[in-house]
Parts: C-alpha cells; sequence; structure tokens
C-alpha cells in the first residue's frame, strides 16, 4: 500500500519541479516565457499580443503606458525611432498675385516602432507672394497688400548669384499703423512672434531690398508708391495669415537706417 500510495506523491513531487526548471529564478523569464515566446511584437494596443504568465504580459507598443510590458519587452522588442529625410525645396506660391504660401516636404526613412520617438511634421508652410503669374504675366499692383516680416529676415536671405548692387540696393518706407487686430498677439509659432509688438499708431519703417524688388521697376509691391494722399494701404504678416491690417504711408526715407524696433521687410 504504501508504494501505490508513494507514486502520486513522486509524480506530483516532479511535476512541480519541472514547473520551477521551467519558471526560472523569480524575475527571471525562460525561454517558454514573455515577448521571445511570442516571437513577435505588436504596433499600437493589441489586446491579443500577449504572453502566457503567470502572469500573462504584453507585447504591444501600449504596454509602456499600460505597465503591463513583459520582463524581456525592452530586449525583445528595443524602441525605434522616427528618422526622416532632409527638407525638399520651397513649392511656388500656391496662388499668384495675391498672399498666399509656399509648401516644403520630407518623407519618413525609418517608421517609429515599440514606442520609439514619433515622426515630426512632414510638411511646413510659409507665406509668400508672386509678383507674376504662373503664365508669366506681372500682376497689377493694385491688387497686392503688402507682405511684411521682421527685419531680421532680411539677415537671412541668401546672397549667393547676386551682383553687388542688387544687395546693397534698396529704400525704406515709413507707415503709420492702423487698427491692429487682436489676432496678431495671439501666436504660438517662433518665426511669427514679432507680430506681437505691432501696435495702433505706431511707425515702422520697412525696407524693399533684394529679392522682393520687382526685376523691371526695382519697387516692392505694396509699398504705396501709387497712393495719393491719406489712403490707408492694406498689409499682411508673413506666417501669420490672420495678422493683417491697415497702415498709412508718411514717405520714403532717403537715408535707409531703419531702427531695430519695428523695422520689418518687404517679402
Amino acid at each position: 500500500m504504501a508504494r501505490c500510495g508513494a507514486a502520486p506523491i513522486l509524480s506530483l513531487g516532479l511535476v512541480l519541479a519541472a514547473v520551477a526548471w521551467k519558471q526560472g529564478p523569480p524575475g527571471v523569464l525562460s525561454p517558454w516565457q514573455g515577448c521571445a515566446s511570442l516571437g513577435r511584437c505588436c504596433p499600437g494596443r493589441d489586446p491579443m499580443c500577449f504572453a502566457h504568465g503567470p502572469p500573462r504580459c504584453f507585447c504591444d507598443e501600449a504596454c509602456g503606458a499600460a505597465r503591463d510590458c513583459c520582463a524581456d519587452y525592452a530586449r525583445v522588442c528595443p524602441a525605434v525611432s522616427c528618422v526622416v529625410a532632409g527638407w525638399s525645396g520651397w513649392s511656388r506660391c500656391v496662388k499668384p498675385c495675391q498672399v498666399s504660401y509656399r509648401v516644403r516636404q520630407r518623407h519618413v526613412l525609418q517608421e517609429p516602432r515599440n514606442g520609439g520617438v514619433p515622426c515630426p511634421p512632414l510638411e511646413e508652410r510659409a507665406g509668400c507672394v508672386e509678383y507674376w503669374s504662373h503664365q508669366g504675366v506681372e500682376c497689377q499692383q493694385s491688387l497686392l497688400p503688402a507682405l511684411i516680416t521682421t527685419g531680421s529676415h532680411g539677415k537671412e536671405r541668401g546672397k549667393q548669384g547676386v551682383s553687388k548692387k542688387q544687395v546693397t540696393g534698396g529704400y525704406c518706407v515709413q507707415f503709420r499703423l492702423g487698427s491692429i487686430p487682436g489676432s496678431c498677439g495671439q501666436v504660438k509659432a517662433p518665426h511669427a512672434q514679432w507680430t506681437r509688438y505691432l501696435t495702433q499708431g505706431h511707425t515702422v519703417c520697412v525696407k524693399c531690398e533684394w529679392p522682393a524688388q520687382d526685376a523691371r521697376s526695382r519697387r516692392c509691391y505694396g509699398d504705396g508708391s501709387e497712393a495719393r494722399g491719406n489712403k490707408l494701404l492694406l498689409w499682411h504678416a508673413a506666417g501669420h495669415p490672420r495678422c493683417r491690417g491697415t497702415w498709412e504711408k508718411l514717405g520714403q526715407l532717403r537715408d535707409c537706417s531703419c531702427p531695430t524696433v519695428h523695422s520689418l521687410v518687404f517679402i
């Protein structure tokens, strides 16, 4: 009777030993557990992407936030961050003969996986204006408001392939700002922070320089050269479509030395 009764006890001991050997030391997964046993890493949140425990654990990208990753997730499913190519060149203005925007793009070289850094924006837009139609016809100046930006933009313009005369030439025009919409102060983009300092009644100095000058007239569109009397003219802020207003031309400066404060350039 003792032999017959000993057999079940011995078998149970072997089973427990086998389970302990399979599980390994506490906190260490055996090859039959975790993401290694599952054999895959899943994108997003996938409730079916789990490995048997104990306890049951997951091998999807959302397991980090949910705190239910398998212990070997970081090793078996290493994070791969997004990699993008460089920016393309800027496109032409979407709509000529009016304040519009241009576009540049970049594409993804490596998609992110396993919770790696996501891809940055793949498209950028910037305000612009073209003075010629796509058919090569010059736009009427009366149709165009002045497109302006901060004077620091002029220092960043490329000068390659441009004669010294073009670089040093130009003129400045003084304007008195009319009413300023509240949207000019509601800006988050770093390149448009200058619009927050536009104030009604203040005098601004706007420089007309290459490459904003028309090739034939050597003038900037929207400079008020056709204005007579105290006519209010229109301006738009480049890079901030909702910031637009009016100003009155005070005159053209003989000595183009705009102060640092309220110094702008035509685009």
